[in-house]
């Protein structure tokens, strides 16, 4: 089944099963057919996303359990409700003491029944770790923890328990023996010279090495979740393993419970391509009707969704991007980027961060990984006589060449529609800065990871493995923190490096996009997002009037606790607070906060001044000091309130054209929890918040507009606009069925509009969208005055004269 539309929630235990269920009249009169939930297998105590599951296949106790699951779905079906669910096939959560499956690892070793169900390097190079697993949960060196009693032998000798939190189950075998021996606790004390040689002459019997967290980029032999040591990444690939994954899932795809399936990561399986033709064929044999399936995907600029994934698209961050790209004005690229360089001194070219990042994460966060790919293709080379003296060394530096410049997250080798010619691309730019007479190895390396025989796949998995996380942790995660230019061109699946795209580059894109995939989702914000929709959509109008962004700047005084931060922090710090200020006074008194909380998070991703690893505490509280002198004192913070006083109605408009696009064009638009009414959230956990369902109740009316436009601060017109254009889609599914037809606007602003058609039989829609009109807004409102819409678009609305106060001109007609 396909949906109409889905509504995202995100399940923890301060928002159950049951709860969800009251929502199903508020959703049904908004005009939703399916939840669209978060994972619901059982997550490790407390998660507050779902994502870090140590039993996929029983439905989480904390989030109402199965009952709660199957009561939830009985109540939504009254109201003609179904349910989407995401899934997370890639990697489970571990350490602790709460996933059986990990645990059974760490007891048996290579002999346990799940040794390879996770992907784990049981003969790595280093000899220390042959039959084990490096452990690196320690919260300080291992030598360190064993002294000082961090690591203490269980009273019944099953397990050693690190910091009181980690649990490392004992061979069977010295188990066994430690069963004769008593007073367990005192004679394995570490705290004693004689207590720690024994403690660690068990330890070191164990199929498992312990050690210190930050021994992990460097020796880990096996898998993780980007850089969380605390997700290990699973074998999917492996029947078994799919079958107890997908076990939950299918089972209540099977029952009716839920229409359909969301993968998380599809990125990080070994095989996308044929995982997904397998997951298809279970859930075509389940049932009659065709599921939904969409998958989380990163595309690259350029890059299409393999036809071959059998899916129906992705889940809309790619469409988040092109919609973004509309609402920027292209006039506003070159001084913003003047004003960037003038003011960090950091480079004007998202491509030049990208690169600088790319380096640093190998280095510092992927070496063990990366080391492991050189050995796999090292071991090609030995294997035939030709290429038997190609050394390890070579490898990597041609390994490392195209992996700094590979511009998308893995090559899809071997496939039908693989990413050969971007690998080509890659190759020739890492020849420019290959040294002389290693060129060559370049498309040697490159020729093993295309190959796809059975002696290359392992390598090129490896590659593809590795490349795919490296993508995301040096664009996403580091370079999207360090580059300011405008901070409403970097978010998950966003090309910072089109700034923007005219209504007709936009509508191409979006039909080519439905001729292949005219189911995909629709989104426009996500629990992934770094900022909210209507944070986007504010600072976009800074592309519009960038002289009076660049006097704002300039007026700000940095003050003594502004010089103690770096220029480009101070910059992204004023597009944060201007993007994110609440438009309810009442919401002001935690913004500085959440504002604090932000600038943490993202000092700490770039990882200039900050990181993860190393927290640089006294720079991040100048930060905060900062933050709260600019929305305390009174002169910056009068300044800043009228500047976003200036800009808010055109971005509250931008947000309206941004609702409607997705909801009307093809596919099937998603509203994020809590984004039917006004979102100027900012990254998790900030875009987690609970949200109050009461005050969203009734929901609001699109007839009236022109009156809710007078209060229109308050989200009721989002609201309104959501719930009638959801009327439409199903009072006319074949109109939203129908293909999109550009339309041609013209007059003196026909370039600050975006038109179009979908038709069929005897009525059709037709859209008028303002675009870039920050100039334009009436009396402080989020709209353009009648006379717009009269001279800039009369032959494509026909009435526009009788056109009463709306945002947007919006009309199912009898076709003409």
């Amino acid at each position: 089944m396909i949906p109409r539309a889905t509504y995202r929630i995100q399940f923890h235990a301060g928002f159950r099963f049951d709860q969800a269920a009251a929502l199903g009249p508020y959703l049904a009169a908004l005009g939703i057919s399916h939840l669209y939930a978060s994972p619901i297998g059982t997550a490790r105590a407390g998660s507050t996303h779902g994502y870090d599951q140590i039993d996929p296949a029983v439905i989480n106790p904390e989030l109402g359990g199965e009952d709660g699951f199957r009561a939830m779905a009985a109540a939504l079906r009254d109201h003609g409700i179904g349910i989407i669910i995401d899934i997370v096939p890639n990697h489970m959560a571990v350490g602790g003491s709460d996933n059986p499956w990990w645990l059974d690892v760490l007891e048996h070793g290579p002999a346990s029944a799940r040794a390879d169900w996770f992907d784990i390097d049981w003969a790595p190079a280093d000899p220390a770790l042959h039959g084990k697993l490096l452990a690196p949960f320690l919260g300080q060196p291992y030598a360190e923890a064993l002294a000082e009693g961090a690591l203490v032998l269980a009273a019944d000798g099953s397990a050693v328990i690190a910091h009181g939190t980690h649990r490392f189950p004992i061979r069977p075998e010295d188990r066994a023996a430690l069963a004769d021996e008593t007073d367990l606790a005192a004679r394995y004390d570490g705290r004693t010279a004689e207590g720690a040689a024994r403690l660690h002459a068990l330890l070191e019997r164990q199929h498992y090495r312990l050690a210190w967290w930050r021994t992990a980029a460097d020796e880990i032999n096996w898998r993780r979740f980007f850089d969380i040591t605390e997700l290990a990444g699973l074998r999917i690939e492996k029947p078994e393993v799919f079958d107890a994954v997908h076990a939950l899932p299918l089972r209540l795809y099977a029952e009716a419970l839920i229409d359909g399936l969301r993968i998380d990561h599809v990125d990080g399986l070994a095989d996308p391509a044929g995982y997904l033709r397998r997951l298809r064929a279970e859930m075509d044999a389940a049932r009659a009707e065709p599921g939904y399936l969409v998958v989380e995907k990163i595309l690259a600029a350029d890059e299409a969704l393999p036809r071959s994934w059998n899916t129906d698209g992705t889940s809309g961050y790619d469409f988040m991007n092109e919609v973004s790209a509309l609402l920027h004005d292209p006039a506003g690229e070159a001084p913003l980027t003047a004003l960037w360089e003038a003011e960090t001194g950091r480079p004007g070219a998202f491509a030049e961060e990208e690169h600088q990042a790319r380096g640093e994460i190998l280095d510092r966060t992927f070496p063990g990984q990366f080391a492991a790919a050189v050995a796999a293709f090292h071991r090609i080379a030995r294997a035939a006589p030709e290429t038997r003296d190609v050394t390890a060394g070579m490898i990597g530096r041609a390994l490392r060449g195209l992996l700094l410049h590979f511009t998308a997250y893995r090559t899809y080798a071997g496939t039908a529609e693989d990413g050969r010619d971007r690998l080509v691309r890659a190759i020739d730019a890492a020849r420019a800065e290959a040294a002389a007479g290693e060129a060559a190895m370049l498309d040697r390396v490159a020729g093993w990871i295309v190959d796809g025989g059975a002696g290359t796949r392992d390598a090129a998995r490896r590659f593809e493995q590795l490349c795919a996380p490296l993508t995301a942790k040096a664009v996403e995660d580091t370079a999207f923190y360090r580059y300011g230019r405008l901070l409403s061109r970097n978010d998950v699946g966003f090309d910072p490096a089109r700034f923007s795209q005219s209504p007709r580059q936009f509508l191409d894109r979006i039909a080519a996009r439905a001729r292949e995939y005219p189911n995909a989702m629709l989104a426009t914000a996500t629990h992934d997002h770094k900022r909210g929709e209507d944070v986007r959509a504010r600072l976009a109008v800074l592309s519009e009037i960038p002289e009076e962004w660049a006097a704002l700047v300039a007026q700000i005084d940095t003050g003594p606790v502004g010089e103690k931060i770096a220029p480009a922090d101070r910059h992204m710090i004023l597009q944060t607070i201007v993007g994110a200020w609440p438009l309810d006074a009442a919401a002001l008194g935690d913004f500085a906060a959440r504002v604090t909380e932000w600038s943490r998070k993202a000092l700490r991703e770039a990882k200039l001044r900050s990181s993860w690893t190393a927290h640089d505490e006294a720079y991040e509280a100048a930060c905060a000091a900062y933050i709260a002198d600019l929305l305390s004192d009174a002169a910056p913070r009068a300044a800043l309130h009228a500047f976003v006083d200036r800009i808010a109605p055109a971005g509250a408009l931008n947000s309206l054209v941004q609702t409607a696009l997705r909801y009307t064009l093809p596919g099937v638009p998603d509203c994020y929890q809590g984004t039917d009414l006004w979102d100027f959230s900012l990254v998790d956990p900030d875009n987690r918040r609970p949200v109050d369902y009461v005050a969203r109740e009734p929901v609001a009316d699109w007839a009236d507009a022109p009156a809710l436009l007078q209060t229109w601060r308050d989200g009721r017109i989002k609201q309104a606009l959501i719930a009638h254009l959801l009327r439409l889609r199903r009072d006319h599914p074949a109109i939203f069925a129908a293909p999109v037809e550009p339309m041609a606007v013209t007059g003196p602003r026909s370039g600050q509009a975006i038109a179009y058609r979908r038709r069929a039989a005897d009525k059709e829609l037709r859209i008028i969208a303002p675009l870039r009109i920050a100039r334009m807004v009436v009396d402080g409102q989020p709209m353009v005055s009648r006379s717009w819409f009269a001279d800039t678009a009369t032959d494509v609305i026909g009435v526009s004269p009788a056109i009463s106060p709306r945002p947007l001109y919006l009309a199912v007609t009898d076709a003409s």
